[in-house]
């Protein structure tokens, strides 16, 4: 392909970018926010804007993928600051030999539900095949890497900081399963959309894992894409040991060691910066996911999967509105009687055109945070749960304790179950809390 074609469009997508990533450091890993560099050609500067690693990888020509054939996995998060999506723009650069792209659940271009994917298929735009990675670990998904001949797994998607939010397993899978198949990964940052000041909530146990949690981080791990890959390179991969699953199957141990890593940090990113802070655009990572409001609920109110009240699918504000047939104003007025910082709960009353309770009148509560600094959305998603079970005689789990997968042990079920309140369950896993906090701290790029 000619340079009019590839170098000109490839040049496009670095529209916005400010600064080269520079050389990487010992560890592997591009400068962190803040660093100075020369802008890319012709790019304009918008002060106060995050950049985030795919445009530092551009910046700097790509250097890191130098000589290597790459595959991308990635969604439709995986844009440029100018709303061009990074599969494009890479196909279109000759400096780069993109030859793969692989679709996380959810799929490649995003249109399945939870708990699907695409399946595979070929790029119409580029004509690229997509590999799907969904509901593959271990040696499976290593041998796809394998047959789709690449050598670099770059990894591109937007987090919402849940543990249980599959994207950041796809990832481990994806690092695992290149160490396993002899190839590197390379994960470009984009920011945690609810901020990265603390962690908040249980940390999974061994035995509880599965795809929505594979190994023991807590409920909102405050991390970035990029940080997360260095715990789980430092602390899971180099020790061999495995606690995943997928679709009831052990992923067994991961018996290659730590896989051959390079993350290249934002710009301009700070801990304390929500989604909106960031001058990025928003795309929904999944379609339950519309707006950052979603995603800084998503953590507590997610926690409603696993009972029989919805969590909102089926409505255009998923995650911010519960209920269930049959329950009225005095939820609202049990949760707000808790006192918890930071948010408001309103009477509400909605539809859901699909998921639970479809096509009738649920009535519950929705959440209004005003002061995002004070919100804790896991100490809220357990006072809710804490006030439906005392007001609401429905109130039941699923019946495969899902809730168990989600918290990451059976002791937020059993607790509630008992009575107990919204302190006496936050200080069951404090002290967890407090060791992955320790843990944490090791592999962060940010202040």
């Amino acid at each position: 392909m000619t340079l009019s074609r590839r170098g000109v469009l490839g040049l496009a997508g670095v529209v916005g970018s400010a600064g080269a990533a520079g050389a990487l450091g010992a560890a592997g890993t591009a400068p962190a926010a803040g660093a100075a560099g020369a802008a890319g050609a012709g790019a304009p500067r918008a002060a106060g804007r995050v950049r985030t690693g795919f445009e530092r990888l551009a910046a700097d020509g790509y250097a890191v993928l130098a000589g290597q054939k790459v595959g991308v996995v990635t969604n439709p998060t995986g844009i440029t600051a100018d709303a061009r999506h990074l599969v494009d723009v890479l196909h279109a650069d000759e400096r780069v030999d993109l030859v793969a792209v692989f679709g996380p659940e959810h799929g490649f271009r995003g249109t399945a539900q939870a708990g699907d994917s695409e399946g595979a298929s070929r790029d119409p735009a580029t004509g690229l095949p997509v590999y799907d990675t969904y509901d593959k670990s271990g040696q499976r998904l290593a041998d796809v890497f394998t047959a789709a001949g690449i050598d670099t797994v770059v990894f591109d998607i937007q987090d919402v900081g849940a543990r249980f939010y599959t994207y950041i397993w796809t990832l481990y899978d994806c690092m695992r399963a290149a160490a396993l198949a002899g190839k590197a990964v390379v994960v470009l940052d984009r920011p945690n959309p609810v901020g990265g000041r603390r962690a908040a909530g249980p940390v999974l146990e061994r035995p509880y894992a599965s795809f929505v949690g594979r190994e023991p981080i807590a409920l909102a791990h405050g991390m970035t894409a990029a940080e997360l890959a260095r715990l789980f390179n430092g602390e899971f991969l180099a020790s061999g040991r495995s606690a995943g699953r997928s679709a009831g199957r052990s992923a067994g141990r991961s018996a290659a060691g730590p896989v051959r890593l390079t993350t290249v940090a934002m710009s301009g990113w700070r801990r304390g910066s929500f989604f909106g802070e960031t001058g990025l655009p928003w795309v929904p990572p999944s379609p339950n996911m519309p707006t950052p409001d979603t995603a800084l609920a998503y953590a507590g109110t997610c926690l409603f999967e696993g009972t029989n009240l919805s969590e909102g699918r089926g409505t255009t504000t998923p995650f911010e509105v519960l209920g269930a047939e049959g329950i009225d104003r005095r939820w609202a007025e049990a949760a707000n009687g808790l006192g918890l910082p930071g948010v408001w709960f309103r009477e509400a009353y909605f539809t859901p055109t699909f998921s639970k309770h479809v096509g009738k009148v649920c009535g519950g509560v929705r959440l209004i945070v005003h002061d995002r600094e004070a919100f804790d959305p896991v100490r809220a998603g357990i006072g809710l749960l804490v006030t439906a079970r005392r007001v609401w005689s429905g109130f039941g789990w699923r019946a495969d304790h899902w809730i168990d997968r989600l918290t990451g042990s059976d002791r937020v079920r059993t607790l509630v179950d008992a009575g107990a309140g919204v302190e006496e369950v936050a200080g069951d896993w404090a002290a967890g809390l407090a060791r992955f906090e320790a843990v944490r701290g090791q592999y962060l790029l940010y202040s």
